[in-house]
């Protein structure tokens, strides 16, 4: 049997907690460039780590692999 790669993308961007059953962890967008006209408190919370929506939770576990 062959063995399946993870994609590299999403090994990036995504990580595993509470067994690799219950949830995935991202990072919140907006926080790249143009950070000097945006609010310390939004640059705060963007800061912050978030699940990942359980409709896309199928497909995000497929491309890890898990």
């Amino acid at each position: 049997m062959l063995k399946l790669k993870t994609k590299s993308g999403a090994k990036k961007r995504f990580k595993l907690i509470g067994n690799g059953k219950i949830k995935i962890k991202r990072k919140k967008s907006f926080k790249n460039h143009l950070l000097t006209k945006k609010k310390k408190k939004r640059k705060r919370r963007l800061s912050d780590f978030s699940i990942v929506h359980k409709s896309d939770m199928k497909n995000i576990k497929k491309q890890l692999n898990a």
